[in-house]
């Protein structure tokens, strides 16, 4: 599975994520595992065309001192359908945003600058792009 990583977090941010989690996004059936909506204008062709299986999520799962957010897209509604799929470019900066953007909103401390994230995230895509992995 694809996902992206934030560890060595402070327990008490971790307090902050997880009632923020539990407040704003929906729960799953195991204890620390989260479901967040993608919107539906950056759904790919077969996820918007496939009304029935919405809401399409990704997956947010809490550790002791570290937040995983998966980089795959699923139905809730229907796991064999065609339209599950890993993140497109757009998903996948809307998730990374929305991680940074709920520690930001939860005043934790910067674990990087706005510049940093800007580069760490655009040498994950071009390692990527450089290596031929298909996302």
């Amino acid at each position: 599975m694809r996902a992206y990583l934030i560890d060595e977090i402070y327990p008490s941010d971790m307090e902050k994520i997880t009632g923020f989690l539990k407040e704003g996004v929906m729960k799953s059936n195991m204890e620390n595992l989260f479901w967040v909506r993608i919107p539906d204008d950056i759904l790919s062709e077969t996820q918007f065309e496939h009304n029935n299986c919405r809401p399409h999520v990704f997956g947010v799962e809490l550790g002791k001192d570290w937040l995983k957010l998966e980089l795959f897209i699923r139905s809730l509604k229907n796991m064999q359908c065609t339209c599950p799929a890993y993140a497109t470019p757009q998903q996948k900066d809307f998730i990374i945003n929305f991680a940074h953007g709920m520690i930001d909103q939860l005043t934790c401390p910067a674990y990087a600058t706005p510049q940093q994230k800007d580069f760490i995230i655009n040498f994950a895509h071009g390692m990527i792009d450089q290596l031929g992995i298909r996302t």
